[in-house]
């Protein structure tokens, strides 16, 4: 969520701009075409209005000078644009036909054919119309044919021409008689405007995408917001604090999503839920510690009647232990989470293993077991609390007793490096049939007492410090080999210091 690149509000950002664009391009394309459209037929229509304005002067008179004065009284008369072909004076309607048959008797007078030429001269008349043609006042652009067809078929229409366009426009003088006004249209009055409309509804485009985009911003940066709040939440709760909860009203989830405001409030549901079911689970370890007391009050009392010896004080000492940790379990499931002391990480694990061998060093004798501890003579600081350690090593120690036949061998080892610390238990018994279905929790195969757990809490205890619980076979031994490794620093760098490995004929304590 904290990559722009990746994240929900760059695709929402995208998302709008894709649509806004794909919707201003469906609009604003056939628009620019009708504005182009509409700049040429007002062109067309601002030549025919000049051209409509000559027709009153050349139905009261043709006569040369007043028809200049009209023709320089227009716009486009003034700028040179506009011409008037006037029509040969006396000359009926259809005459033209006899006089055309005299083409090239006589020598350019009237009656001259000359076909295709533009701008004629007085007299000249355009071949095959049968319409003669008189003086041409202004300055002409239109060749003589399509003035003539003007003039003959009395329709007007456009030719191109050198430089944009020409309009003839046929009015009639007097009966039988056509004279022709000719408007030139510049190519560039076709397209003026366009360019400017095209940029303003580019522009407009623009605008558009901007305010499409603002406003996916500030939707996505609602919905973010909310996400984040979530995300934040239960990444508190994983951490511990299982006072967490998500606001799913009021000001502060304004805007956010009906989705969102969902999965908040099915957050703080789960977390209710886990809030009641660690209570229950304190509780219930609570009341089974608390059941204890009577069995374990029995058990200290005929402890006491043990009398003297190594047994008897190793039993004593014993049920003390179980004792304490059934007090220790009951105080801290009674106790609240946010009251919980701290405690402080690290021992000494070569100190806690010596002291556990020892424990079961007692009831090795007993049952006729020789064993042998190596590598514990020097410090082994690792980082996990003393009792979690003390725990792992009794499990792997009582596994031995447990699963081997009396008087079957072991031992322990301790081997340190500079980012490690790894505690070898291997036996003479059988070995681990199916190593990995050991590993699994609740899994274990060890008979009456057994839970299966051992080493589940074993391999915890590794994985807590980034290291591992591995079994196989002692190469000692010949047993079953235990490997316990707790990671001290972030890799394994240096060789193994401490205790070494013995061969199969080592001398075992007894």
């Amino acid at each position: 969520m904290r990559r722009f690149g990746r994240s929900l509000r760059w695709a929402l950002i995208k998302a709008a701009v894709a649509g806004t664009t794909m919707v201003a391009l469906a609009f604003l394309i056939p628009l620019g075409l009708m504005v182009q459209q509409t700049a040429r037929d007002r062109a067309f229509t601002a030549a025919e209005r000049q051209a409509a304005a000559l027709g009153p002067a050349l139905a009261i008179t043709t006569d040369e000078d007043a028809v200049n004065r009209a023709l320089a009284s227009t716009d486009a008369g003034g700028q040179g644009r506009m011409a008037v072909h006037l029509p040969a004076a006396g000359q009926p309607a259809g005459a033209g036909g006899a006089e055309a048959a005299t083409a090239g008797t006589g020598g350019g007078g009237p009656g001259t054919v000359a076909a295709g030429t533009g701008g004629g001269g007085p007299g000249v008349a355009a071949a095959g119309t049968g319409e003669p043609e008189g003086p041409m006042l202004g300055e002409g652009r239109a060749a003589a044919a399509d003035v003539a067809t003007a003039g003959g078929k009395g329709r007007s229409f456009t030719v191109k021409v050198a430089g944009g366009y020409a309009l003839l426009q046929p009015v009639a003088v007097d009966t039988g008689r056509t004279a022709v006004v000719e408007v030139f249209v510049a190519e560039s009055d076709l397209t003026r405007g366009v360019a400017t409309a095209w940029q303003v509804l580019s522009a407009v485009a623009l605008g558009l995408v901007a305010i499409s985009v603002l406003v996916a911003d500030r939707m996505g940066s609602r919905i973010v917001a909310s996400a984040r709040k979530l995300a934040a939440a239960a990444r508190s709760l994983g951490a511990g604090n299982l006072a967490v909860r998500v606001p799913v009203e009021g000001r502060l989830v304004a805007g956010s999503p009906e989705e969102l405001r969902e999965a908040g409030q099915a957050f703080n549901t789960m977390a209710d839920r886990v809030v009641q079911l660690l209570a229950a689970e304190r509780e219930l370890a609570a009341d089974l510690s608390h059941r204890l007391r009577t069995p374990l009050t029995v058990l200290r009392l005929n402890a006491a009647s043990l009398g003297e010896g190594d047994a008897a004080d190793a039993t004593r000492h014993a049920v003390a232990q179980l004792e304490r940790e059934v007090d220790q379990i009951i105080r801290s499931a009674r106790r609240a989470p946010e009251d919980a002391p701290v405690v402080a990480v690290g021992c000494d694990a070569a100190e806690v293993i010596r002291e556990r061998v020892a424990f079961w060093s007692a009831l090795a004798e007993d049952e006729g077991r020789r064993w042998q501890l190596a590598g514990a003579e020097r410090a082994a600081p690792v980082p996990v609390q003393r009792g979690d350690l003390a725990a792992a090593v009794d499990a792997l120690l009582g596994n031995v007793f447990r699963h081997t036949a009396i008087g079957t061998a072991f031992s322990v080892d301790v081997l340190a490096t500079d980012c490690s610390v790894i505690v070898l238990v291997g036996d003479a018994g059988p070995g681990y049939s199916d190593p990995a279905a050991a590993l699994k929790r609740g899994e274990g195969h060890g008979g009456e007492g057994s839970t299966g757990l051992g080493l589940d809490i074993v391999r915890k205890l590794a994985e807590s410090t980034g290291g591992d619980l591995a079994l196989g076979r002692s190469a000692v031994l010949g047993g079953a080999e235990t490997r316990l490794r707790l990671r001290t620093g972030p890799q394994e760098a240096a060789p193994a210091r401490g205790g070494r490995r013995r061969s199969r004929g080592a001398l075992f304590q007894k």
